[in-house]
């Protein structure tokens, strides 16, 4: 069987600083989870002793709290400041953009649309930069329409967000409101690696994703490659893999979420290679 790779897939610019961050600073804690990927958090923890708090609240007493690539809400930020703590902002450059845009935006007098999903932590740290509460965060152009928007908008985009749904959401807002601000806040790694793993599910029998199964540019990817390559499978690790899944295939293509580190592609790969067709 042939394993093909996409041209572009795995550890984003945001997540390799994240990454590096945390392993120069030894002993320290994040405020959430650093990444979206569950084996590469517990080497974090065994190789560096890099632990992973659930709240702010529990950082009482710590000496450095690293803040996660996704960051967090600007009221838990401040929190960590009046505590006296070290903080090492590790934060992907790509997601303060729209925490900027927010704060901006909301002191000009826009109501702030942000395009993604509201439990996500960078979507909730996004949002708590608005200096007023006309903030709204939507999927659909059916939950703009439950909205009182007025007549100035402005739309930001969680990084990790399919690119077409967002020009729905910009094309109803400009034909919705008097004044509309843009603001594309997709990270161009998320377009190259969407873009890689259309091509490549339309070229295989079958799509193996790679990546945490709570990371929202995983499961985009896994959503695009299903549309193209019906047998697609996301899986975290080389345990997970069935080899049932690859009886009678005859090209199989491989890609991998943002958080996802080479080494567990490469276990991955193997394992592949070894299973009997």
């Amino acid at each position: 069987m042939e394993i093909r790779l996409a041209k572009n897939y795995g550890f984003c610019f945001g997540v390799k600083r994240a990454i590096n961050i945390a392993q120069n600073a030894p002993g320290a804690f994040t405020i959430g989870p650093l990444i979206h990927n569950n084996e590469e958090i517990l080497r974090l923890k065994n190789n560096y002793n890099v632990e992973t708090l659930g709240s702010v609240e529990e950082a009482q007493g710590i000496k450095k709290a690293i803040i996660r690539t996704h960051g967090i809400q600007k009221e838990d930020l401040e929190r960590l400041k009046k505590i006296g703590v070290e903080i090492i902002d590790a934060t992907c450059p790509f997601v303060t953009k729209p925490q900027k845009i927010c704060e901006e935006m909301s002191a000009q007098g826009y109501t702030i649309i942000i395009f993604g999903d509201k439990n996500h932590p960078e979507v909730k740290g996004v949002k708590s930069y608005s200096l007023h509460e006309s903030v709204h965060v939507v999927l659909s152009i059916e939950e703009i329409k439950e909205i009182n928007i007025g007549k100035k908008a402005a739309l930001v985009s969680q990084t990790t967000r399919n690119i077409n749904e967002f020009l729905k959401i910009v094309d109803f807002l400009v034909k919705t409101c008097a004044e509309v601000r843009v603001f594309n806040t997709i990270c161009n790694a998320t377009f190259e690696n969407q873009d890689a793993a259309r091509e490549l599910a339309m070229n295989t029998d079958i799509v193996i994703v790679i990546g945490g199964k709570n990371s929202s540019n995983t499961k985009q990817l896994y959503g695009i490659v299903k549309e193209y390559c019906k047998d697609s499978f996301l899986v975290e690790n080389d345990k997970e893999l069935n080899s049932s899944w690859f009886t009678g295939k005859k090209i199989c293509g491989i890609t991998a979420g943002a958080s996802t580190p080479d080494w567990i592609i490469e276990k991955i790969i193997e394992k592949i290679r070894k299973i009997k067709v």
